[in-house]
């Protein structure tokens, strides 16, 4: 009975040992995509909060001690416009982008307000988006197609995330 047992364990064992063998072996060492990463690190001094949606990057980049929302083609490697997104007086939070770009949805802080916001890119619009349930965003994340956003929301002391589907 005894033999068993340990013919067992030593089985798990060398089992384990050509596992974790297999997994070292297989690991390489993550890279950055070279020509990409150079553009990005040129562009802003700083960045924060990745966001990929397909062929599109957006993040908050701080250039000259102020931080923006940017919106990347991975294509073109060329910053898009986004025409009444960024204002002076509002510092971005979070942001996230749908697959094709055209939705970006964003947390920022305005005139001691945190606002939820959704940037469609064809029309140039913001939308302001009300919680059903009072709370403050801090963090979004649109899905794929940009028709639901998962909010990250603080009410009385805890963190909630609230599912909330967009109209198209």
């Amino acid at each position: 009975m005894r033999y068993v047992h340990l013919l067992s364990l030593s089985t798990w064992f060398s089992s384990f040992l050509l596992c974790f063998g297999l997994a070292a072996c297989g690991r390489e060492a993550l890279r950055p995509i070279q020509g990409l990463n150079r553009f990005l690190l040129q562009s802003a001094s700083s960045r924060r909060e990745p966001a990929l949606g397909r062929r599109w990057l957006a993040s908050l980049s701080n250039e000259k001690g102020r931080e923006k929302i940017e919106l990347i083609d991975l294509r073109s490697r060329r910053p898009v416009p986004l025409p009444g997104l960024n204002r002076p007086d509002a510092q971005p939070i979070s942001v996230s982008v749908s697959a094709n770009g055209e939705r970006l949805a964003l947390v920022r802080q305005r005139d001691d307000q945190t606002e939820l916001l959704l940037y469609r890119r064809s029309l140039g619009s913001v939308q302001r988006l009300e919680l059903s349930a009072k709370g403050i965003p801090r963090q979004v994340s649109l899905d794929g197609p940009g028709r639901i956003l998962a909010v990250q929301v603080s009410r009385d002391g805890r963190w909630d995330v609230d599912l909330i589907r967009l109209s198209i």
